[in-house]
């Protein structure tokens, strides 16, 4: 017969137990399950504050800030929220540690990395090739890739729209050189492109639907076939190494949160639009493009995927050195990758 475990034991097998199932927990996505609550204790050291950088297409994030869940799931910590236009200005913000926490696509950690940012990737969400797309006017004389040559194309710097375009100009059998890319944010780009000062312009939802729905634009290439236009959450590595039980139960709050997008759509759709400002069409249209997107650990074929789009940037010379995506992956159970 076995002998039960002495109480000391017994506790400590607990607490292991506990933190295992938090972070091998992030997969679920029952309605009804419910993350293990936050811990300081558990934490390297107590959590004081949590800056979260976050965008209009963030929707997980949106929905948790919409809810007040993590005011909520940690009381005694300031949480604050600061919206960007897109994921390189995020990073910068969290690389100078104006941030803990937030999302981006697949461009700008790579970025990022290049230009020596202390950063680490944290969670993936699945990938979303039809919510971005390189657009051009109705009445454009582009009609394929390969008419792209020679022309001004819009895009954010450092965006998951710029690896779609270097995806697509390699798929036309052009060279980088062929085109001439107009860095532009997103507000002025799609002004740009309205009064036909570019030819096209590379672009991710809710931007997307948004143009779509005002203008009508031919959608000449989306990320299908083209670009997995993956999302990643990213944190600081002082963060990452302080707080591993405090990230745990933020990334299973994050999967509960796509669960309300997925099951209760109306609301979801009102809780966006209200953050956004954006018109409930555009925002159901938007999601209507998004699929289920729990989030989970990087899986090693997530992995291979980013690298492709590092090594994609460092061929063309757009970031200054190879880097290995694998190197900045958070790994709680390992301390030497922390």
């Amino acid at each position: 017969m076995k002998q039960p475990l002495s109480f000391p034991l017994r506790r400590r097998f607990l607490a292991i137990a506990s933190i295992t199932t938090a972070w091998w927990g992030l997969g679920i996505r029952r309605a009804h399950a419910q993350p293990a609550p936050a811990s300081a204790d558990k934490d390297a050291e107590p959590l004081q504050q949590l800056r979260i950088g976050y965008q209009k297409s963030a929707v997980n994030l949106v929905i948790l800030k919409q809810q007040g869940v993590l005011e909520k799931r940690f009381p005694g910590a300031k949480i604050t929220w600061a919206e960007f236009p897109a994921g390189p200005q995020l990073l910068e913000a969290l690389s100078v540690g104006s941030l803990e926490f937030g999302l981006t696509g697949d461009a700008p950690p790579v970025f990022a990395q290049a230009a020596g940012k202390d950063l680490r990737y944290v969670a993936a969400e699945p990938p979303k090739p039809d919510s971005s797309a390189i657009l051009v006017l109705g009445d454009s004389p582009i009609q394929t890739l390969p008419d792209l040559k020679g022309r001004k194309i819009a895009l954010q710097k450092g965006s998951s729209a710029h690896y779609l375009l270097v995806r697509a100009v390699e798929k036309a059998g052009l060279k980088w050189d062929d085109i001439q890319p107009i860095y532009l944010a997103p507000a002025d780009a799609r002004a740009a492109f309205e009064r036909k000062s570019v030819d096209a312009w590379a672009i991710w939802d809710p931007f997307y639907a948004a143009t779509e729905l005002a203008i009508a634009p031919r959608v000449l290439v989306t990320g299908r076939a083209l670009s997995s236009n993956n999302s990643f959450y990213l944190a600081s590595r002082a963060f990452a190494t302080r707080h591993a039980q405090t990230l745990a139960v933020l990334l299973q709050a994050l999967t509960q949160a796509d669960v309300f997008v997925q099951t209760r759509r109306k609301d979801a759709i009102r809780l966006v639009a209200d953050f956004s400002g954006l018109d409930a069409g555009i925002v159901s249209l938007f999601l209507q493009r998004r699929p289920a997107s729990p989030v989970g650990p990087l899986s090693a074929a997530t992995v291979a995927d980013q690298q492709r789009v590092a090594d994609a940037f460092f061929k063309l010379g757009l970031i200054p050195r190879r880097i290995t995506v694998a190197d900045i992956v958070w790994r709680p159970q390992s301390p030497s990758a922390i």
